[in-house]
Protein backbone atom coordinates (compact mmCIF):
# COMPACT_ATOMS: atom_id res chain seq x y z
CA UNK A 1 0.00 0.00 0.00
CA UNK A 2 2.65 2.45 0.98
CA UNK A 3 4.28 1.61 -2.83
CA UNK A 4 0.49 3.46 -3.89
CA UNK A 5 1.28 6.25 -2.34
CA UNK A 6 4.71 6.91 -3.11
CA UNK A 7 3.95 6.49 -6.91
CA UNK A 8 0.68 9.45 -6.04
CA UNK A 9 3.10 11.65 -4.62
CA UNK A 10 5.29 11.13 -6.84
CA UNK A 11 2.71 11.93 -9.73
CA UNK A 12 1.58 14.52 -7.77
CA UNK A 13 0.83 17.88 -10.50
CA UNK A 14 -0.96 19.94 -8.67
CA UNK A 15 -2.32 23.25 -10.45
CA UNK A 16 -1.97 26.24 -8.16
CA UNK A 17 -3.52 28.78 -10.67
CA UNK A 18 -6.31 29.39 -8.86
CA UNK A 19 -4.97 28.93 -4.95
CA UNK A 20 -4.70 31.88 -2.94
CA UNK A 21 -3.15 33.76 -0.60
CA UNK A 22 -4.70 33.52 3.04
CA UNK A 23 -3.44 34.23 6.58
CA UNK A 24 -3.98 31.17 8.93
CA UNK A 25 -5.71 33.44 11.38
CA UNK A 26 -8.56 33.27 8.16
CA UNK A 27 -8.90 29.30 8.21
CA UNK A 28 -8.46 28.71 11.76
CA UNK A 29 -10.57 30.13 14.61
CA UNK A 30 -8.92 30.16 18.24
CA UNK A 31 -11.73 28.76 20.82
CA UNK A 32 -11.22 30.65 24.56
CA UNK A 33 -13.98 28.90 26.30
CA UNK A 34 -13.14 28.32 30.17
CA UNK A 35 -14.35 25.76 32.46
CA UNK A 36 -14.47 25.38 36.48
CA UNK A 37 -13.42 22.76 37.35
CA UNK A 38 -15.26 22.58 40.72
CA UNK A 39 -18.66 22.41 38.43
CA UNK A 40 -18.50 20.16 35.33
CA UNK A 41 -19.51 17.00 34.14
CA UNK A 42 -16.20 16.88 32.14
CA UNK A 43 -13.89 13.83 33.41
CA UNK A 44 -10.85 14.47 31.14
CA UNK A 45 -8.23 16.42 30.57
CA UNK A 46 -4.92 16.89 28.34
CA UNK A 47 -1.18 17.85 29.24
CA UNK A 48 1.41 18.56 27.29
CA UNK A 49 3.27 15.03 27.26
CA UNK A 50 -0.32 13.37 26.60
CA UNK A 51 0.77 15.01 23.01
CA UNK A 52 3.60 13.28 20.72
CA UNK A 53 5.12 15.01 18.23
CA UNK A 54 4.04 14.81 14.79
CA UNK A 55 1.43 12.29 15.73
CA UNK A 56 -2.30 14.19 15.07
CA UNK A 57 -4.05 11.26 17.58
CA UNK A 58 -4.15 11.62 21.10
CA UNK A 59 -3.17 8.32 22.58
CA UNK A 60 -2.46 9.45 26.19
CA UNK A 61 -4.98 11.53 28.67
CA UNK A 62 -5.66 11.89 32.34
CA UNK A 63 -8.80 12.02 34.13
CA UNK A 64 -9.68 14.88 36.51
CA UNK A 65 -9.43 12.65 39.47
CA UNK A 66 -5.77 11.44 39.01
CA UNK A 67 -3.51 14.16 40.19
CA UNK A 68 -4.28 18.26 41.44
CA UNK A 69 -3.99 19.97 38.11
CA UNK A 70 -2.55 23.96 38.58
CA UNK A 71 -4.87 26.80 38.10
CA UNK A 72 -3.51 26.74 34.03
CA UNK A 73 -5.84 24.14 33.28
CA UNK A 74 -9.26 26.04 32.57
CA UNK A 75 -9.48 25.52 28.60
CA UNK A 76 -12.06 23.86 27.45
CA UNK A 77 -12.19 21.45 24.26
CA UNK A 78 -14.38 19.74 22.43
CA UNK A 79 -14.42 16.48 19.98
CA UNK A 80 -12.30 17.35 16.96
CA UNK A 81 -10.99 20.65 18.35
CA UNK A 82 -7.54 20.63 17.36
CA UNK A 83 -5.01 21.02 20.32
CA UNK A 84 -1.58 22.81 19.82
CA UNK A 85 1.31 22.40 22.10
CA UNK A 86 2.19 26.62 22.07
CA UNK A 87 5.57 26.07 24.39
CA UNK A 88 8.35 24.89 22.73
CA UNK A 89 6.65 24.65 18.83
CA UNK A 90 9.86 22.94 17.57
CA UNK A 91 8.19 19.71 19.12
CA UNK A 92 5.18 20.07 16.89
CA UNK A 93 2.45 18.42 18.80
CA UNK A 94 -0.83 19.10 17.10
CA UNK A 95 -3.53 16.89 17.81
CA UNK A 96 -7.16 16.43 16.88
CA UNK A 97 -9.16 15.78 20.15
CA UNK A 98 -10.94 12.62 20.07
CA UNK A 99 -13.59 13.87 22.88
CA UNK A 100 -14.07 16.94 24.74
CA UNK A 101 -12.28 17.39 27.83
CA UNK A 102 -10.01 20.02 29.65
CA UNK A 103 -6.70 21.75 28.59
CA UNK A 104 -4.49 24.28 29.71
CA UNK A 105 -3.94 28.01 28.74
CA UNK A 106 -0.93 26.73 27.09
CA UNK A 107 -2.52 24.73 24.60
CA UNK A 108 -4.08 26.17 21.98
CA UNK A 109 -7.54 24.96 21.13
CA UNK A 110 -8.41 25.71 17.35
CA UNK A 111 -11.32 24.73 15.22
CA UNK A 112 -10.91 25.29 11.17
CA UNK A 113 -13.38 27.80 9.77
CA UNK A 114 -15.02 25.23 7.81
CA UNK A 115 -16.74 27.92 5.26
CA UNK A 116 -13.09 28.75 3.77
CA UNK A 117 -11.22 25.05 4.53
CA UNK A 118 -11.73 21.57 4.60
CA UNK A 119 -11.37 20.93 8.57
CA UNK A 120 -9.47 17.82 7.77
CA UNK A 121 -6.22 19.84 6.06
CA UNK A 122 -5.98 22.09 9.06
CA UNK A 123 -3.95 19.60 11.16
CA UNK A 124 -1.40 18.85 8.18
CA UNK A 125 -1.15 22.56 7.27
CA UNK A 126 0.07 23.07 10.85
CA UNK A 127 2.46 20.24 10.53
CA UNK A 128 3.92 21.46 7.49
CA UNK A 129 7.81 22.87 7.39
CA UNK A 130 6.83 26.39 6.74
CA UNK A 131 3.95 26.49 9.58
CA UNK A 132 6.22 25.04 11.97
CA UNK A 133 9.66 27.01 11.31
CA UNK A 134 7.10 30.40 11.44
CA UNK A 135 6.26 29.70 14.79
CA UNK A 136 9.74 28.64 16.07
CA UNK A 137 11.09 32.14 14.51
CA UNK A 138 8.74 33.66 16.34
CA UNK A 139 8.49 32.45 19.31
CA UNK A 140 9.63 34.45 22.43
CA UNK A 141 11.92 33.50 25.57
CA UNK A 142 14.68 30.92 25.66
CA UNK A 143 14.60 28.70 28.50
CA UNK A 144 10.88 27.58 27.94
CA UNK A 145 10.21 29.55 24.24
CA UNK A 146 6.60 30.20 23.53
CA UNK A 147 4.54 31.74 20.46
CA UNK A 148 1.24 33.88 20.62
CA UNK A 149 -2.20 33.60 18.96
CA UNK A 150 -1.93 36.54 17.07
CA UNK A 151 1.83 35.55 15.42
CA UNK A 152 0.79 32.47 14.42
CA UNK A 153 -2.68 33.64 13.21
CA UNK A 154 -0.22 35.89 10.89
CA UNK A 155 1.39 32.58 8.94
CA UNK A 156 0.36 32.91 5.52
CA UNK A 157 0.25 30.10 2.73
CA UNK A 158 -1.40 29.25 -0.54
CA UNK A 159 -5.03 27.57 -0.13
CA UNK A 160 -5.78 25.11 -2.48
CA UNK A 161 -9.29 25.13 -4.19
CA UNK A 162 -12.47 23.44 -2.77
CA UNK A 163 -12.26 20.96 -5.15
CA UNK A 164 -8.47 20.13 -4.59
CA UNK A 165 -8.85 20.51 -0.78
CA UNK A 166 -11.41 17.54 -0.53
CA UNK A 167 -8.99 15.13 -2.83
CA UNK A 168 -5.70 15.69 -0.65
CA UNK A 169 -7.89 15.45 2.60
CA UNK A 170 -8.94 12.25 0.97
CA UNK A 171 -5.15 11.63 0.03
CA UNK A 172 -4.15 12.52 3.74
CA UNK A 173 -7.20 10.70 5.37
CA UNK A 174 -6.00 7.48 3.55
CA UNK A 175 -2.31 7.41 4.16
CA UNK A 176 -3.33 7.93 7.77
CA UNK A 177 -5.58 4.79 7.90
CA UNK A 178 -2.46 2.88 6.46
CA UNK A 179 -0.41 4.32 8.97
CA UNK A 180 -2.63 3.98 12.16
CA UNK A 181 -2.70 0.30 10.85
CA UNK A 182 0.70 -0.09 10.61
CA UNK A 183 1.10 1.34 14.50
CA UNK A 184 -1.66 -0.93 15.38
CA UNK A 185 0.32 -4.29 13.63
CA UNK A 186 3.36 -3.03 15.55
CA UNK A 187 1.91 -2.94 18.92
CA UNK A 188 0.30 -6.26 18.37
CA UNK A 189 3.25 -8.13 17.55
CA UNK A 190 5.41 -6.64 20.33
CA UNK A 191 2.85 -7.54 22.71
CA UNK A 192 3.15 -10.94 21.42
CA UNK A 193 7.09 -10.59 21.62
CA UNK A 194 6.22 -10.10 25.14
CA UNK A 195 3.95 -12.59 26.30
CA UNK A 196 6.21 -15.49 23.73
CA UNK A 197 9.27 -14.16 25.85
CA UNK A 198 7.43 -15.22 29.34
CA UNK A 199 6.22 -18.13 27.94
CA UNK A 200 8.92 -19.95 26.01
CA UNK A 201 11.64 -18.73 29.05
CA UNK A 202 9.23 -19.84 31.59
CA UNK A 203 5.65 -20.92 31.23
CA UNK A 204 4.83 -19.88 34.04
CA UNK A 205 1.72 -17.86 35.62
CA UNK A 206 2.95 -14.63 36.54
CA UNK A 207 -0.65 -12.44 37.46
CA UNK A 208 -0.99 -11.86 41.19
CA UNK A 209 2.14 -13.58 42.28
CA UNK A 210 5.45 -12.09 43.68
CA UNK A 211 8.18 -12.91 41.73
CA UNK A 212 9.98 -15.06 44.80
CA UNK A 213 6.74 -17.28 44.22
CA UNK A 214 7.10 -17.09 40.25
CA UNK A 215 11.27 -18.54 40.97
CA UNK A 216 9.90 -20.92 43.88
CA UNK A 217 7.18 -22.32 41.51
CA UNK A 218 9.43 -22.70 38.63
CA UNK A 219 12.11 -24.40 40.51
CA UNK A 220 10.03 -27.49 40.96
CA UNK A 221 10.08 -27.90 37.27
CA UNK A 222 13.25 -26.86 36.19
CA UNK A 223 16.55 -26.10 37.76
CA UNK A 224 17.10 -22.37 39.17
CA UNK A 225 20.52 -20.85 40.03
CA UNK A 226 21.77 -17.39 40.40
CA UNK A 227 23.83 -15.48 37.73
CA UNK A 228 27.11 -15.72 39.82
CA UNK A 229 26.76 -19.92 39.10
CA UNK A 230 26.19 -19.49 35.43
CA UNK A 231 29.65 -17.38 34.38
CA UNK A 232 32.03 -14.33 35.31
CA UNK A 233 30.26 -10.49 36.67
CA UNK A 234 32.89 -8.07 36.34
CA UNK A 235 32.47 -3.81 35.69
CA UNK A 236 33.74 -2.12 32.87
CA UNK A 237 35.98 0.83 32.97
CA UNK A 238 36.40 4.50 32.48
CA UNK A 239 35.40 5.64 29.31
CA UNK A 240 34.62 9.17 29.60
CA UNK A 241 32.58 10.71 27.52
CA UNK A 242 35.66 13.64 25.99
CA UNK A 243 37.17 10.43 24.72
CA UNK A 244 33.97 9.42 22.37
CA UNK A 245 35.03 10.31 18.25
CA UNK A 246 32.82 10.34 15.50
CA UNK A 247 35.02 7.08 14.24
CA UNK A 248 36.85 4.71 15.59
CA UNK A 249 36.62 1.68 17.73
CA UNK A 250 33.14 0.80 18.62
CA UNK A 251 32.25 1.16 22.32
CA UNK A 252 29.13 0.78 24.64
CA UNK A 253 28.45 3.19 26.94
CA UNK A 254 25.73 2.66 29.96
CA UNK A 255 23.73 5.34 29.07
CA UNK A 256 23.01 3.83 25.66
CA UNK A 257 21.73 0.41 27.24
CA UNK A 258 18.33 1.91 28.19
CA UNK A 259 18.01 4.42 25.30
CA UNK A 260 19.40 3.22 22.32
CA UNK A 261 19.61 -0.32 22.74
CA UNK A 262 16.87 -3.05 23.53
CA UNK A 263 17.76 -6.81 24.61
CA UNK A 264 20.46 -7.44 21.91
CA UNK A 265 22.89 -4.95 20.45
CA UNK A 266 22.47 -4.73 17.26
CA UNK A 267 24.17 -1.22 15.92
CA UNK A 268 27.03 0.87 17.46
CA UNK A 269 26.34 5.03 18.59
CA UNK A 270 29.59 5.36 20.27
CA UNK A 271 33.47 5.46 19.18
CA UNK A 272 36.84 5.90 20.90
CA UNK A 273 40.56 5.78 19.68
CA UNK A 274 43.09 2.86 20.23
CA UNK A 275 44.58 4.79 23.43
CA UNK A 276 41.38 4.87 25.06
CA UNK A 277 40.77 1.39 24.38
CA UNK A 278 43.70 0.39 25.88
CA UNK A 279 42.54 1.17 29.41
CA UNK A 280 38.86 -0.36 28.52
CA UNK A 281 37.88 -4.01 28.98
CA UNK A 282 37.11 -5.61 24.68
CA UNK A 283 33.69 -7.68 24.72
CA UNK A 284 33.16 -10.98 24.01
CA UNK A 285 30.56 -12.70 21.84
CA UNK A 286 27.60 -13.39 24.78
CA UNK A 287 28.38 -11.11 26.45
CA UNK A 288 25.39 -9.31 28.85
CA UNK A 289 25.94 -5.60 29.20
CA UNK A 290 23.75 -4.28 32.08
CA UNK A 291 23.74 -0.75 33.23
CA UNK A 292 25.07 0.10 36.27
CA UNK A 293 23.23 3.67 37.22
CA UNK A 294 20.12 5.35 36.11
CA UNK A 295 17.56 8.08 37.43
CA UNK A 296 14.91 5.72 37.70
CA UNK A 297 14.29 2.03 38.46
CA UNK A 298 13.23 0.92 35.05
CA UNK A 299 16.97 2.22 33.44
CA UNK A 300 19.03 0.16 36.36
CA UNK A 301 20.39 -3.20 35.43
CA UNK A 302 19.05 -2.57 31.28
CA UNK A 303 20.93 -4.93 29.40
CA UNK A 304 21.46 -6.13 26.05
CA UNK A 305 23.38 -9.19 24.66
CA UNK A 306 26.17 -8.77 22.81
CA UNK A 307 26.26 -11.32 19.77
CA UNK A 308 29.30 -10.24 17.78
CA UNK A 309 32.65 -11.00 16.74
CA UNK A 310 33.41 -7.63 16.17
CA UNK A 311 36.05 -5.66 18.26
CA UNK A 312 33.84 -3.47 21.34
CA UNK A 313 34.50 -2.01 23.97
CA UNK A 314 32.98 -1.03 27.25
CA UNK A 315 32.72 1.91 29.29
CA UNK A 316 32.50 2.40 32.84
CA UNK A 317 29.27 2.21 35.07
CA UNK A 318 28.60 -0.94 32.80
CA UNK A 319 28.41 -4.36 34.81
CA UNK A 320 29.17 -7.73 32.48
CA UNK A 321 28.00 -10.89 32.91
CA UNK A 322 30.23 -13.22 30.80
CA UNK A 323 28.54 -17.01 30.95
CA UNK A 324 30.34 -20.07 30.55
CA UNK A 325 28.15 -21.56 28.04
CA UNK A 326 25.06 -20.10 27.23
CA UNK A 327 23.37 -18.77 24.05
CA UNK A 328 23.48 -15.04 23.23
CA UNK A 329 20.44 -14.46 21.77
CA UNK A 330 18.01 -16.22 24.07
CA UNK A 331 20.22 -14.11 27.14
CA UNK A 332 18.80 -11.10 25.33
CA UNK A 333 15.49 -11.94 25.87
CA UNK A 334 16.31 -13.54 29.28
CA UNK A 335 17.61 -11.11 30.69
CA UNK A 336 14.58 -8.51 29.72
CA UNK A 337 12.31 -11.05 30.68
CA UNK A 338 9.71 -9.80 33.61
CA UNK A 339 11.16 -12.88 35.50
CA UNK A 340 14.71 -10.76 35.51
CA UNK A 341 13.44 -7.65 35.73
CA UNK A 342 11.47 -7.70 38.81
CA UNK A 343 14.31 -9.29 40.71
CA UNK A 344 16.60 -6.13 39.05
CA UNK A 345 14.39 -3.76 40.21
CA UNK A 346 14.37 -4.74 43.63
CA UNK A 347 18.01 -4.59 44.49
CA UNK A 348 18.39 -1.00 43.07
CA UNK A 349 19.96 1.95 45.48
CA UNK A 350 20.08 5.31 45.76
CA UNK A 351 18.18 8.35 45.67
CA UNK A 352 18.84 11.28 42.48
CA UNK A 353 20.97 8.57 40.70
CA UNK A 354 20.31 4.82 41.57
CA UNK A 355 22.90 2.29 41.08
CA UNK A 356 22.86 -1.69 40.88
CA UNK A 357 26.03 -3.27 41.58
CA UNK A 358 27.47 -6.90 40.50
CA UNK A 359 27.18 -8.55 43.80
CA UNK A 360 23.39 -7.88 44.05
CA UNK A 361 23.53 -9.03 39.90
CA UNK A 362 24.98 -12.14 40.77
CA UNK A 363 22.54 -13.25 43.29
CA UNK A 364 19.35 -13.20 40.83
CA UNK A 365 17.81 -16.78 39.81
CA UNK A 366 17.64 -17.78 36.37
CA UNK A 367 16.05 -20.91 35.06
CA UNK A 368 18.56 -23.67 33.63
CA UNK A 369 17.72 -25.29 30.66
CA UNK A 370 20.21 -26.80 27.58
CA UNK A 371 21.91 -24.58 25.42
CA UNK A 372 20.31 -26.33 22.07
CA UNK A 373 16.74 -25.65 23.85
CA UNK A 374 17.95 -21.72 24.54
CA UNK A 375 18.92 -21.76 20.87
CA UNK A 376 15.47 -22.84 19.55
CA UNK A 377 14.03 -20.19 21.97
CA UNK A 378 15.99 -17.70 21.31
CA UNK A 379 15.39 -18.38 17.57
CA UNK A 380 11.86 -18.28 17.46
CA UNK A 381 11.78 -14.94 19.76
CA UNK A 382 14.22 -13.68 16.98
CA UNK A 383 12.15 -14.16 14.36
CA UNK A 384 8.87 -12.46 15.44
CA UNK A 385 11.44 -9.17 16.26
CA UNK A 386 12.21 -9.66 12.51
CA UNK A 387 8.35 -9.40 11.78
CA UNK A 388 8.28 -6.55 14.54
CA UNK A 389 11.21 -4.90 12.42
CA UNK A 390 9.70 -4.79 8.87
CA UNK A 391 6.24 -3.43 10.18
CA UNK A 392 8.47 -0.59 12.04
CA UNK A 393 10.20 0.28 8.56
CA UNK A 394 6.96 0.59 6.30
CA UNK A 395 5.55 2.28 9.21
CA UNK A 396 8.63 5.03 9.22
CA UNK A 397 8.36 4.75 5.79
CA UNK A 398 4.98 6.11 5.78
CA UNK A 399 5.66 8.55 8.44
CA UNK A 400 8.33 9.55 5.76
CA UNK A 401 5.53 9.84 3.23
CA UNK A 402 3.30 12.02 4.64
CA UNK A 403 5.92 14.28 5.43
CA UNK A 404 6.78 14.80 1.90
CA UNK A 405 2.98 15.07 0.74
CA UNK A 406 2.58 17.85 3.41
CA UNK A 407 5.53 19.79 2.18
CA UNK A 408 4.62 19.35 -1.14
CA UNK A 409 1.46 20.72 -1.12
CA UNK A 410 1.61 23.46 1.31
Amino acid sequence: MTDVFEKAVAELNLDRSDWQLVKFGDVAIQQKQTVDRENTELTRYVKGEHMYSEDIHLREWGELTDEYLGPAFIRKFEEGDILYGSRRTYLRKVVIAPFEGITSNTTFVIKANEEKIDKRLLPFIMLSEGFSQHSIKNSKGSVNPYVNWKDLAGYEFLLPSVEQQTFIADLFDSIDQVLETEKSTYTRLNLNLEANIEAQIHGVELEGKTINQVLDELEKKIEILPLNKLGKIFKGKGITKSEVVETGLPCIRYGELYTKHHRIIRKYHSFITKESASKSIELKKGDVLLAGSGETISEIGKSASFIDEETVYAGSDIIIFRPDNMDERYLGYLMNSILIRQQLNKVGTGATVMHIYGSDIGKIRVPVIGKNKQKEIGDNLEEIFSSITLVKSRENKTITLRKSLINQVF
